[in-house]
């Protein structure tokens, strides 16, 4: 069975002449000794799908006793140690321990949590729930129900939850029903309920929500954003606009959560690496497209200068 973690769109694909033992043994020159061959790392480790990785981080383990991850934490430092580590461990753990640090500390990172929760399917969000409860034995759930509050909390429990219908046929009478429901719900009445919002836009499927933004045009001669933005406040409108934007186009929207990430003085590490490595085999192709629609320039060029272990998975 096709793995829910690889799509048709993504920059890197299985090496042809792969050897996990190979790749293992030459991980293990790189970081051994004074000094690290960071090139060699870069080489091997962009240039595999996470399965190959996940078989050389198995023959690593086997042949020397140690953790290829515990090795690369060891033997690296900054932001290139954090992209090594990223691309050596499995997509749901890595997802889980990015939602653990959105978090944890003082303040939550809430683009975050929205970013991740509106951008990953039905399918790899019950193996995120999965895995974070095996990483850190707590259920996600609990963990965002302690973290945040109101609408925002329960529309990102619903998210989380994995209910999103993920079918690709679409009904155009439920579509018109649901854009009467959702215009009763707030343009059409005196003050908002919200939680039709949430019922709606965090359970149903990208094409059916597509065509009830259309079918609610048409009802309230305005696009469903600005109802949003009139009608909502705070995390919760930021929620429900990623969502439509993820459902209208979701490589746009990550282009736009990585030029955000890309621009002004310091860059945003911690998205920049996300979105990079857990998009590299799903549809990184399409957002490389999107950033240059979008912005002009190519997403390439935009990291080009100081990035170049994450401009070789944009590459691969």
């Amino acid at each position: 069975m096709a793995s829910i973690w690889v799509g048709h769109q993504g920059t890197m694909r299985d090496y042809p002449s792969f050897s996990a033992s190979g790749d293992a043994e030459a991980i293990h020159k790189a970081i051994r000794g004074i000094g690290t061959d960071e090139k060699a790392l870069i080489s091997i480790l962009t240039e595999r799908s996470n399965a190959q990785r996940q078989l050389i981080a198995k023959e690593y383990q086997a042949a020397y006793g140690r953790e290829l991850k515990d090795d690369l934490k060891g033997d690296l430092s900054g932001h290139f140690k954090c992209l090594m580590v990223a691309l050596v461990t499995p997509p749901a753990v890595f997802d889980a321990k990015q939602l653990k640090k959105s978090m944890k500390g003082t303040g939550t990172n809430e683009d975050a949590l929205i970013e991740i929760l509106t951008t990953r399917t039905s399918r790899q969000m019950k193996e995120i729930g999965q895995a974070y409860y095996t990483v850190y034995k707590k259920s996600l759930g609990d963990e965002i129900s302690s973290e945040t509050s109101g609408d925002f909390r329960k529309a990102l429990l619903t998210l989380a939850d994995g209910r999103r219908d993920e079918g690709l046929k679409v009904d155009e009478q439920l579509a018109k029903e649901d854009a009467q429901i959702l215009y009763n719900a707030g343009e059409n009445k005196w003050g908002t309920d919200e939680d039709t919002f949430t019922e709606i836009l965090c359970l149903r499927s990208f094409p059916q929500l597509k065509l009830t933004f259309d079918e609610y045009r048409n009802i309230s001669q305005k696009d469903i954003e600005d109802s949003i933005k009139g009608e909502l406040s705070g995390h919760f409108e930021d929620l429900l606009l990623a969502i439509v934007c993820c459902a209208r186009n979701t490589p746009a929207f990550l282009a736009k959560r990585l030029h955000q990430a890309l621009k002004g003085a310091g860059t945003d590490e911690f998205t920049l690496n996300r979105i990079m490595v857990s998009r590299s085999e799903i549809d990184l192709l399409d957002i490389r497209a999107e950033f240059k629609k979008q912005y002009g320039y190519s997403l390439h060029s935009a990291i080009k200068k100081s990035h170049c272990g994450i401009l070789s998975v944009e590459e691969s």
